[in-house]
């Protein structure tokens, strides 16, 4: 394998340097050293150098969607009270005084994003989540809706953390 077919390899193991080539935001030299790629660093550096220029532009786009919370959330028994469902485990909004969950599980709060979500809105949300220190418990995407579980007391800074993140989701 030649040094700038090692290089890219190596790169795409990372998908933030990827991200950060493309954006140009990149320091060639530091991420030669960053990779585990047997060359010279002035070398691997000219192969990274390459490798950015033959990549897609950064070009962020607005998603066009909305983001609300449901407070509540927790283990429900059947599927029609499921937001989520991941595995054996339906997640879904009921009463407190029901009394189904004894272990405080209900205190979660649902994040839904409706309209054009997708693999890349989800990535780019759970990222600004990461960001804030804010855990998510559960998430999945399918067919316009977007799902994340959080800690309700989570939920708004988790709401404006994914508005900002939809604003400009990388494609």
């Amino acid at each position: 394998m030649s040094l700038a077919a090692e290089t890219r390899r190596a790169a795409d193991d990372h998908p933030f340097l990827v991200a950060g080539l493309r954006a140009g935001v990149v320091n060639f030299t530091a991420a030669a050293r960053f990779l585990d790629v047997d060359g010279e660093t002035d070398a691997v550096a000219t192969a990274l150098r390459r490798y950015a220029d033959d990549l897609p532009g950064y070009d962020p786009t607005a998603r066009d969607s909305r983001v609300t919370m449901e407070s509540g959330i927790g283990p429900v028994e059947t599927l029609e009270e499921a937001v989520l469902v991941v595995g054996g485990t339906a997640l879904g909004r009921f009463e407190e005084d029901e009394g189904r969950n004894g272990n405080g599980n209900q205190n979660r709060t649902a994040l839904l994003a409706t309209g054009a979500v997708d693999a890349d809105a989800l990535r780019a949300a759970l990222g600004a989540l990461s960001l804030e220190n804010i855990a998510v418990h559960a998430a999945g995407v399918c067919e316009g809706t977007m799902v994340m579980v959080v800690e309700r007391l989570d939920g708004a800074n988790a709401v404006r953390a994914v508005e900002r993140a939809l604003e400009s989701v990388l494609e």
